[in-house]
């Protein structure tokens, strides 16, 4: 009986040992490597901006870009947009050489979730006395008129499988690289003309030049 019994005790006691080995609530231990182990907790069903919210929405004209997007963001208005005012079709690659012109929509009580879209100018241009960005042509049945816009946004009106030619329409013949730095003198077809997928040339000058 005795023999019995310790051997009882000693298999109660291996029992113990292996139950504490697993023991899941314990905290997890350093990682390999040495460094302590992380857990990433998925976003709360409902976090971040609520959805109808409202917010004040300021007035962001004359301020640079870069400071009315944190500002919008602060307040709360994280769908942020910004467009070329003088219709140029550029990239506002660095915020802070930008400035805003106008903002769509006007300053007041706004959902947080609508959409800002900023109208901007670089830092040492003017803003236009209208938001030409606004008014971007788009080919459909017929040719827009492209007189007056960037090179840049006549292409991006035609359908990509447009064949195009650009020719500088000044006797200097140079080639026309940064297609936002220049505007479209003349066009050919005319605007009104039905796209029947034949090839479209345009002349150019740069900005500030006067077309011949």
């Amino acid at each position: 009986m005795r023999i019995r019994t310790t051997i009882t005790g000693l298999g109660a006691a291996a029992l113990l040992v292996l139950t504490g080995c697993d023991d899941t609530t314990k905290p997890a231990g350093p990682a390999p490597g040495g460094s302590a182990a992380t857990t990433t907790q998925a976003p709360a069903p409902g976090a971040g901006p609520t959805k109808g919210a409202k917010g004040q929405l300021p007035d962001f004209v004359g301020m640079g870009l870069q400071s009315a997007q944190d500002k919008a963001q602060e307040l709360g208005f994280h769908h942020l947009t910004s467009h070329d005012a003088l219709g140029r079709g550029r990239n506002q690659i660095s915020d802070r050489n930008w400035k805003v012109c106008t903002q769509t929509p006007q300053p007041g009580a706004h959902p947080t979730d609508t959409r800002i879209d900023f109208g901007t100018v670089k830092l040492q241009e003017t803003c236009p006395p209208e938001d030409a960005g606004t008014d971007t042509p788009t080919a459909g049945a017929t040719m827009p008129d492209f007189t007056g816009k960037s090179v840049k946004v006549a292409r991006r009106a035609l359908d990509s499988g447009t064949s195009l030619t650009v020719q500088d329409a000044s006797p200097e013949g140079r080639m026309v690289l940064v297609e936002s730095n220049w505007q479209v003198c003349t066009q050919d077809p005319a605007a009104g003309t039905a796209m029947t997928g034949r090839p479209v040339t345009l002349t150019a000058v740069k900005f500030g030049e006067t077309c011949p």
